[in-house]
């Protein structure tokens, strides 16, 4: 009986803890450049006496699916996304670097060139800063360059260039923060043949309805494992019942 239990409440464990992650990548549905967490179950033995086909239930560890979103238009001159395979390098809240596809961006208050949830963008020789009362344009190498407002193409200053990185993707782990770091902390190098599309955004790569249905099923499969626990308490009751008619 106690087999049964447990082989029921580790799936039941699991379920809960994917159904976290789905939500997770759900809740993230409109969030710029982020890529959904993929976790799946798998089947170990039970070792021990009984039928060689018991199994109980593991998750595997957690991994991301790297495929690119749709490219949404804005026409806004600090919007940008990276075309294809690649990384925007930035400083996270400790300082170091790490990478993120999230191109939204905008101008701080100290005129360094930033994300709109505040991180600095690296470049060539650390923050990208651009003297106030400019306009900023963005090529599509990174190139951040600013002309005086009201001034002519003749009057552009190169600010400097976003750094662009891109490591192998089995070497990228994703952190709390939700930024994507090289294992080992070491900072990725710069990679010269990466292009930004300018004046657009990635979406994420999140399918809601594929999510949804996703979620459905978990529901259901967490509804079964309760269903597998009730029965083994209703068959341990009525083995109780016999034991006290024998006595």
């Amino acid at each position: 009986m106690d087999r049964v239990i447990y082989i029921a409440m580790t799936g039941a464990r699991e379920i809960t803890r994917q159904q976290a992650v789905v939500s997770h990548n759900l809740a993230n549905i409109s969030t710029h450049g982020f890529r959904q967490e993929l976790n799946v179950f798998r089947a170990l033995p039970v070792v021990g006496e009984g039928a060689k086909t018991r199994a109980f239930v593991v998750e595997t560890t957690p991994r991301t699916d790297f495929s690119q979103g749709a490219v949404q238009v804005t026409g806004r001159a600090l919007d940008v996304a990276v075309q294809g395979a690649g990384w925007i390098a930035v400083q996270d809240a400790a300082g170091r670097e790490a990478y993120t596809r999230m191109g939204h961006l905008q101008i701080g208050p100290n005129g360094i060139l930033q994300t709109t949830n505040g991180l600095n963008l690296v470049g060539d020789a650390g923050p990208l800063a651009v003297p106030p009362e400019q306009d900023v344009l963005i090529g599509n190498d990174g190139t951040v360059s600013s002309i005086p407002i009201g001034q002519n193409q003749a009057a552009v200053a190169i600010a400097g260039r976003i750094k662009l990185v891109n490591p192998p993707e089995n070497t990228l782990k994703r952190g709390e923060d939700g930024l994507f770091r090289v294992a080992g902390g070491d900072p990725a190098a710069a990679d010269e043949n990466i292009r930004l599309i300018a004046g657009a955004l990635e979406t994420s790569n999140v399918n809601a309805a594929e999510t949804l249905v996703n979620m459905v099923s978990l529901a259901r499969q967490y509804e079964m494992q309760m269903k597998v626990l009730s029965a083994a308490q209703e068959n341990h009751r009525s083995s109780n019942k016999m034991l006290s008619l024998t006595t």
